[in-house]
């Protein structure tokens, strides 16, 4: 038979459906805060793999750009190279070997640079063409002297203020060959891809000198 219900009971039971629906609250609040704090996380990582997308796409843009210059300011030290060092036969610029680490190019294009520009600079004479840089200097002697000659000449045939000032003339002419000489040696060194430093100069010089100071001295 059925127990009566009795109101002890029946407080009993009203009390044990409040903590059922009290704990079903708790329960419902934190699933939903959970459900929030998750929502907040995937946002916070979409965000965040946003912007890593946007700086990795920054960082594609500028890598190309760089990658261009790189590959322009290669194919003219290759030009430079093959113009300086006379290597016509090479064809275009080697490829980027694969599996090398990454590094930046920027110095290794500016060490580059400064071997092209070291190798491109003229050398001075070798000691060898010695003899050549004096007869240079012999031969503007000589030029100049001969010029001096036929300044004096002038000044005689004609007379009056030409004979006069043509031997002046002349003198200045023949104290300058030394200097005359300077021009073929020039030649000598843009021929053979050099400079024309102090001493080939100076071997020039005194050469002209000598032969200036012999000439002068046999005219008399």
């Amino acid at each position: 038979m059925n127990q009566p219900v009795t109101s002890e009971t029946y407080t009993a039971q009203l009390r044990r459906l409040a903590e059922l629906t009290a704990r079903v609250a708790e329960q419902r609040a934190e699933a939903h805060t959970w459900y929030e704090r998750q929502c907040e996380a995937a946002d916070r990582a979409v965000a965040e793999a946003a912007e890593q997308l946007q700086d990795a796409e920054v960082e594609l843009v500028a890598a190309r750009e760089q990658q261009e210059r790189v590959d322009a300011e290669v194919a003219h030290l290759w030009q430079q190279a093959r113009s300086r060092l006379g290597v016509r036969r090479l064809g275009g610029p080697p490829a980027p070997a694969n599996g090398v680490a990454a590094t930046d190019p920027v110095p290794m294009l500016a060490k580059v640079r400064d071997l092209l520009d070291r190798a491109g600079q003229p050398g001075e004479l070798p000691g060898s063409v010695n003899p050549l840089l004096a007869l240079c200097g012999v031969a503007g002697a000589v030029l100049a002297y001969a010029l001096g000659a036929g300044a004096r000449a002038l000044g005689v045939g004609y007379g009056g203020d030409l004979a006069v000032g043509m031997p002046v003339l002349a003198l200045v002419v023949t104290l300058l060959g030394p200097l005359i000489g300077l021009a073929p040696a020039r030649m000598l060194a843009d021929r053979r891809h050099a400079m024309l430093g102090p001493r080939p100069i100076i071997v020039v010089l005194g050469a002209g000198l000598l032969t200036t100071a012999l000439l002068l001295a046999l005219g008399r």
